[in-house]
């Protein structure tokens, strides 16, 4: 491979787009047009490639209106490029919204044709740099320093409103190919960064002179130009050989990531869909996996080649230019100041945390206390980073033991339908890597890549793990790390790295022998080590005991849930044509307009024949979002005491208990009563809380509510 001979250091022509606008100076409006027609003549050079092909260049007019945008009167950008020189930075990002403002047709350019705008976008920015260095140059206030950073080359970032072009993997088709998208989703997987050659240096000894060669690729958006040969130069025009000055080459950082669609928002009982994501240069290594991030970028298809011959179908990967991490807020129900009002009535009503409980899985007879649990448990405690490192957990565990056909799964389908976030998964379903994270390798590269888990992908959120005793012990040790220190470490295939898996553990199982054994010890009937039931806050016996009330009265309930049907639908059937997905769509089209009910109708058959009033699912969605989010209660010294007195109590008790108390139980009770303050929106933590969490404690390790003696007030 040949390429003509350049010589070091030879007189080159101005760079294409390069110009040398004063931005401190007044001018005449004929030196501005003196000056433009310079810019265009230079930007409509046509330059010949290494391989002979010639190429346009940047449209002239293009970098005009972009350096123009860039350099308005109010001063907006110009501020921002020297924030970004100050702080040493190398990429600026531009508010779409403000360049519609600026030119509506300009900013759908940019956003349905990007490979033509992002180069000229590029060159402006380059221009104003150098006009800025230039002047603090002449200034005096220059010097080896400003010149070395002017030879760095800086980048254009977008972000803001893209309307349609706003996706996520699921929606994203053949007809975003080509244009500028913005899509959210959940981070699964990141490569190593390696270096990519963008510009190579040979030597010949028999000339004494070097050569210079710049490579393109497909997902190359900074420059106009065909793919260049990948292969490296070995002789030049005359056949003389040339040795590569790997030292002085130029090379840019590269890393591919997979963002794959948010759990909560992928349709039930289909698989997620996931995209390649492409970040280079200062956006490598911005994220890891778990992170839920809002990536700009361009959507492009790569050629992909089997056998020597091209295939029809195509690669696709997002060729990212600026990344936003977002936090689970963003998936969670927008609240209005009515909600806020209604949220902050109903916290002064009596007894809100019964009520609420109450509002819990209303479907499932019985179970006052789990259902408690397990609004606390929505709640959490508060989270706390001493200054000495040390982690303390807010989030709470709680694990159901019990006899089959006591509604342990339909709890958890529960909180899977009302929690922020949630994953769903199985003992015999899921492995201990499949929980935490896995070291794969990438069958394209050859690389090895990071894969979360399900606890990694649940951060901030609740794991639900339906039959948990079905799980082997070595998959169960695996998630000992993340219910205590809320982390996931990997040291393994040379990868030694952590990840966040900050989430709630709701987990159900059944007793050793099928049914629970009352002859037995509850530890002989649980079957699980003290190491993994110490990591759970609350430990639940749900028994089916045989009693003809409470029989009658279940299956009662039951029979009126068969016998429930919707309003409407009684002796109406389906019309010809229709389908009960089209009514399911409409129903959800119309809810989202009307105001979020505060209380569910009263319905005979669904309620029982006593009239109480149940919180309806959407104000309990947000009323937990809002308590667990505004509401940060401090723990007092009355309450401190009273929780110390029963820590005490429990520990000389040697009463049979359900688990160990160690100090972590401590914990669980400050966790409890904290959760209790924030479901009445309360700023401290009371005696009444510390009470409400022993009575909890209680009957969770003893089936009783009153096993230790609870002060009154």
């Amino acid at each position: 491979t040949t390429l003509p001979s350049v010589v070091a250091g030879a007189a080159r022509g101005p760079p294409v787009g390069r110009h040398t606008r004063s931005s401190g100076r007044a001018r005449s409006s004929a030196h501005r047009r003196r000056e433009r027609s310079g810019r265009k003549k230079n930007a409509v050079r046509m330059a010949a490639s290494s391989n002979g092909v010639v190429q346009a260049q940047i449209d002239p007019e293009l970098q005009e209106s972009f350096h123009d945008f860039l350099s308005q009167e109010n001063g907006t950008y110009l501020e921002k490029i020297k924030q970004m020189l100050s702080r040493g930075e190398r990429r600026i990002v531009v508010d779409v919204n403000h360049l519609r403002l600026f030119d509506p047709t300009l900013a759908r350019r940019l956003i349905r044709f990007p490979t033509k705008c992002i180069p000229a976008f590029h060159a402006a920015l380059q221009d104003i740099v150098a006009s800025q260095e230039r002047d603090e140059n002449e200034r005096g206030g220059g010097g080896k320093r400003q010149k070395a950073r002017v030879r760095s080359e800086y980048f254009v970032g977008f972000k803001g409103n893209f309307g349609t072009n706003h996706v996520s993997p699921r929606t994203l088709s053949a007809s975003f190919l080509r244009s500028m998208v913005c899509i959210e989703g959940i981070v699964t997987r990141c490569s190593l960064v390696r270096p990519k050659v963008i510009r190579s240096v040979h030597y010949c000894r028999e000339t004494k002179k070097r050569l210079y060669r710049d490579y393109r690729d497909a997902t190359s958006l900074t420059s106009i130009g065909a793919p260049t040969p990948a292969t490296y130069p070995t002789r030049d025009d005359q056949g003389n050989p040339l040795s590569t000055e790997y030292g002085l080459c130029t090379y840019k950082d590269h890393q591919m990531v997979v963002i794959q669609e948010m759990p909560e928002r992928a349709p039930a009982g289909q698989l997620p869909r996931s995209v390649d994501v492409l970040l280079d240069e200062d956006m490598v290594d911005t994220c890891k996996p778990g992170d839920r991030v809002r990536l700009y970028g361009v959507y492009r298809p790569l050629p992909s080649s089997k056998g020597g011959s091209t295939s029809m179908f195509f690669k696709t990967v997002l060729i990212s230019n600026n990344l936003e991490l977002i936090t689970k807020e963003l998936s969670a129900p927008q609240m209005s100041a009515d909600d806020i009002r209604h949220i902050k009535w109903a916290a002064e009503q009596g007894d809100i945390v019964g009520r609420l409980a109450s509002s819990v899985a209303p479907s499932i007879y019985g179970h006052e206390m789990i259902k408690r649990a397990v609004l606390l448990m929505l709640l959490g405690g508060e989270e706390k980073n001493l200054v000495n490192g040390t982690h303390l957990r807010g989030d709470i565990n709680i694990l159901m033991v019990g006899d089959p056909s006591t509604a342990k799964s339909q709890v958890l389908r529960f909180v899977l339908n009302v929690a922020e976030l949630a994953v769903n998964t199985t003992g015999r379903g899921s492995s201990g890597v499949g929980l935490t994270a896995a070291v794969t390798t990438d069958k394209e590269t050859g690389e090895r890549v990071l894969e979360a888990g399900a606890m990694v992908l649940a951060d901030r959120g609740v794991v639900c793990i339906d039959e948990f005793d079905k799980m082997s012990e070595e998959d169960r040790v695996a998630i000992h790390e993340v219910m205590e220190q809320q982390t996931v470490t990997i040291s393994k295939a040379g990868i030694q790295t952590s990840l966040n898996a900050r989430c709630s553990v709701l987990a159900a199982a059944n007793p050793v022998y099928g049914q629970y054994n009352r002859e037995k010890r509850p530890t002989e009937n649980i079957g699980l080590p003290d190491s993994l039931l110490s990591r759970f806050d609350l430990l639940f016996l749900v028994l089916d005991t045989l009693n003809p009330e409470q029989d009658r009265a279940i299956s009662d309930h039951v029979l009126r849930m068969h016998r429930f049907r919707e309003s409407g639908t009684e002796d109406a059937g389906l019309g010809f044509g229709s389908t009960h997905e089209d009514d399911y769509t409409s129903s959800i089209l119309v809810g989202e307009e009307e105001e979020t009910a505060v209380f569910q109708q009263h319905n005979a058959l669904l309620h029982g024949a006593v009239q109480k009033q149940l919180f309806s699912l959407g104000f309990l969605k947000k009323y937990i979002m809002y308590a667990k989010h505004s509401v940060h209660p401090a723990l007092s010294q009355e309450a401190s005491d009273m929780l110390c007195t029963a820590y005490v109590q429990l520990r000389s008790k040697n009463t049979m208990k359900t688990l160990p108390v160690t100090p972590r139980s401590l914990e669980t009770m400050v966790r409890l009563a904290t959760a209790h303050a924030k479901c009445r929106l309360s700023e401290e933590v009371e005696t009444r809380d510390a009470r409400a969490a022993l009575h909890l404690m209680n009957f969770a390790l003893f089936h009783d509510e009153t096993s230790i003696p609870i002060p009154e007030e």
